[in-house]
């Protein structure tokens, strides 16, 4: 069986030239930084920090049990203190539970977003909405909303009927048989008698 893709590739160590793909890439490793220095923590007890600044300059830090006990440690030069609690690795795996239960949440949110945008942007969305819903229902936003649609489509309408009387009282658009005479469209367009209106 022939092979569809090349499989995984080395990536060559060098610059990345387009800004964008650098910081996608800066996040990802930093990810995957931050949780490699995590499992070292838990796996070997070992105290320690990871810094970094992404390439906009924003500073990231990881530290067990803290980046500041580990920096404080690191730069006085003291002996680290007694422990007297063995080390656990509950709240690294807690904390890893919530991130995952935090990115499953982000990513339902913009779904949603997604979706209350196409539903505001979709052409007569919110209006055709109001059409249909029961008035008495309708808050003061909607119905000033309402309101203004409606208005918005009578002065439409009444544009539209003004451009199609205009038209038909054009000489082109009025064919006339040899030796008839042209009726006249005024009258018959604004006649008040036989239409109820």
């Amino acid at each position: 069986m022939k092979k569809t893709s090349r499989g995984r590739q080395r990536i060559a160590m060098e610059a990345i030239e387009n800004a964008a793909a650098r910081q996608v890439c800066f996040s990802k490793r930093r990810a995957g930084v931050f949780k490699k220095a995590a499992e070292l923590s838990v796996l070997c007890g070992a105290e320690l920090d990871v810094l970094a600044f992404s390439p906009s300059g924003k500073p990231f830090s990881f530290g067990y049990p803290s980046v500041d006990s580990v920096f404080a440690r690191f730069l006085s030069a003291w002996p680290a203190p007694p422990r007297h609690r063995p080390l656990a690795g509950a709240p690294v795996q807690s904390l890893g539970r919530e991130e995952s239960q935090l990115a499953e949440l982000l990513e339902a949110e913009r779904r949603r977003k997604a979706a209350l945008e196409a539903a505001i942007f979709r052409p007569w969305g919110t209006v055709a909405d109001l059409l249909d819903a029961d008035v008495e229902a309708l808050g003061m936003p909607e119905l000033s909303l309402l309101q203004r649609a409606l208005k918005w489509v009578r002065a439409e309408a009444a544009g539209r009927a003004e451009q199609l009387a205009f038209e038909a009282l054009q000489p082109s658009n009025v064919t006339v048989n040899e030796g008839a005479t042209a009726p006249n469209l005024l009258e018959f367009c604004y006649a008040p008698q036989g239409y109820g209106f």
